[in-house]
């Protein structure tokens, strides 16, 4: 790891020091220089001060999206495609509270097997040229959940770059293709996916991109490409392809 990369790096973790537990969740990859790679958060236990609640858990104020994909069970949010409204492109359920910089982002999900959703954020609405009637859609960073489980907590761009870091993977990004620099855990420690509830945790803090499942760390990035979006809109995505259900509660942001 070079000394330009090793500085970013450690600006973009300085904002963890107030994290109760720390560990060294990285390695340098081989062929970089083995300079010790700062402490990244693995467990995560609480919320602390600062988070607040964007979802009163009965209505969806402050959240807009298209009400045939999008409405309030049993205290969560639902997103589900069926077989009377396939889509032709994806669609988001949009927070509209504010376009978040630097922030915290937790909630509980679950999916369907075989189900495709994600978390966006740092991402602009943008014109749907396949479905014109699509107000929804969003380019952006985006914490992947997949029903499959092969590319859960990945950090995607939707409408991009595609794959930024895939689960296990610390990458480094100034143009396209990312440039892996280390990695995350063993194999076994990445498979915390449970069948039920999960909960997702993204944490960005300047060009620093940090997304952990249920208190273990599973991809990061340092995202310092030309033109990046430093802050964006919020949203929760369902996805082109088969009938699928997606839940989320317990949604709350921290500003950094």
């Amino acid at each position: 790891m070079d000394h330009e990369t090793r500085r970013t790096f450690i600006a973009g973790v300085g904002a963890l020091a107030v994290f109760p537990r720390l560990a060294a969740a990285a390695q340098p990859r081989e062929g970089h220089a083995r300079h010790a790679i700062p402490p990244m958060p693995q467990r995560v236990d609480g919320d602390g001060p600062g988070f607040k609640p964007l979802f009163d858990g009965r209505t969806l104020s402050g959240w807009r999206g298209d009400p045939q994909y999008w409405r309030v069970e049993d205290g969560a949010i639902v997103g589900q495609v069926t077989p009377d409204t396939l889509l032709r492109s994806n669609t988001f359920l949009i927070w509209s509270g504010g376009k978040p910089e630097d922030f915290e982002l937790k909630l509980d999900y679950r999916i369907t097997l075989g189900g495709n959703s994600g978390i966006n954020y740092r991402s602009v609405v943008v014109k749907d040229e396949i479905t014109p009637a699509n107000r929804f859609a969003l380019s952006g960073l985006q914490f992947d959940i997949d029903g499959r489980n092969l590319f859960t907590a990945m950090v995607y761009e939707e409408r991009g770059r595609s794959f930024i870091a895939r689960r296990g993977q610390f990458t480094r990004t100034t143009t396209p293709p990312s440039q892996v620099i280390g990695t995350i855990g063993e194999p076994g420690s990445l498979k915390t996916i449970r069948p039920d509830w999960n909960e997702a945790h993204i944490i960005a803090k300047g060009p620093a991109l940090y997304h952990l499942l249920n208190g273990q760390l599973m991809a990061a990035a340092i995202d310092e490409a030309k033109g990046r979006r430093r802050n964006g809109e919020l949203g929760m995505q369902v996805h082109v392809g088969p009938p699928m259900k997606v839940e989320y509660r317990n949604i709350r942001l921290k500003l950094l």
